[in-house]
């Protein structure tokens, strides 16, 4: 049995102190692959150091939305420049965020667009934030929408409808620390969608899943969220992490 982290910012300077016991857990949890988003500039060269150190930490390159504002366009040629010097397994975490800042809204979009066509030219999957713009992501990702199109929506969380939307698309749902929060609703929602089109996700060290919510978030969590998608679908852990991972691997084809 092996599990994997589909979005993990691990390289974030939380576990600059412990990275390696981190790891070490992660192993004993049998957490095997960890998949790390790309945030933007300043993210990069932790990023990369992590995955050159340790072979389970795989990076994405990508421009966050919330990193966009008036200058862009300075990001994204640095995220061009990164995607034709070397091969990234993902173009991500790119999307629209309309929580934190409206400001940047439509430079928002136009940031995604051009990713999402970066993906398409190097036939790699992209990794979606969609925090209260779910709709809006839907409505550019038609849009675009051709068979190289595909990949995750990392930390879903929203309503059926949006979920049938998605997978209708040819997307996965990253599944992640909120099943397992009391009032989310999110397991109501997940119990009618089959499993082939769910991956596990931690978002560390975000959204840390119970019994340490509000805590940081970190990889070796992910076998409770397997366990709570378990209970909620009615299989055994076995078969939440095999169908899960072979989902995983399938959208992060490794050259």
């Amino acid at each position: 049995m092996k599990f994997i982290d589909t979005h993990s910012h691990i390289y974030d300077t939380k576990f600059q102190n412990d990275i390696e016991a981190i790891l070490a857990r992660c192993q004993e949890q049998k957490v095997e692959t960890i998949y790390m988003p790309n945030i933007d500039h300043s993210s990069i060269d932790a990023m990369l150091e992590l995955e050159q150190k340790y072979t389970q930490c795989i990076a994405m390159m990508g421009l966050h939305p919330c990193s966009v504002d008036k200058n862009f366009q300075k990001e994204l040629y640095i995220v061009e420049e990164w995607l034709n010097k070397r091969d990234f397994v993902a173009v991500g975490e790119i999307g629209l965020d309309l929580y934190w800042d409206k400001t940047f809204f439509e430079q928002q979009k136009e940031a995604l667009s051009i990713q999402i066509n970066w993906a398409k030219k190097f036939k790699r999957p992209i990794v979606i934030h969609s925090r209260n713009s779910t709709s809006e992501v839907l409505e550019i990702l038609r849009q675009h929408k051709d068979d190289d199109l595909q990949g995750i929506f990392h930390c879903f969380g929203g309503t059926q409808e949006e979920a049938e939307q998605i997978i209708e698309l040819g997307f996965y749902l990253g599944i992640g620390g909120v099943l397992t929060f009391k009032n989310s609703k999110l397991d109501k929602v997940v119990e009618n969608i089959d499993l082939k089109h769910l991956v596990l996700e931690t978002d560390s060290p975000y959204l840390a899943p119970v019994p340490y919510r509000g805590k940081r978030n970190e990889s070796t969590y992910i076998p409770l969220i397997a366990e709570k998608l378990a209970t909620v679908k009615q299989m055994s852990l076995e078969e939440v992490a095999l169908q899960t991972s072979q989902n995983a691997e399938k959208i992060f084809v490794h050259n």
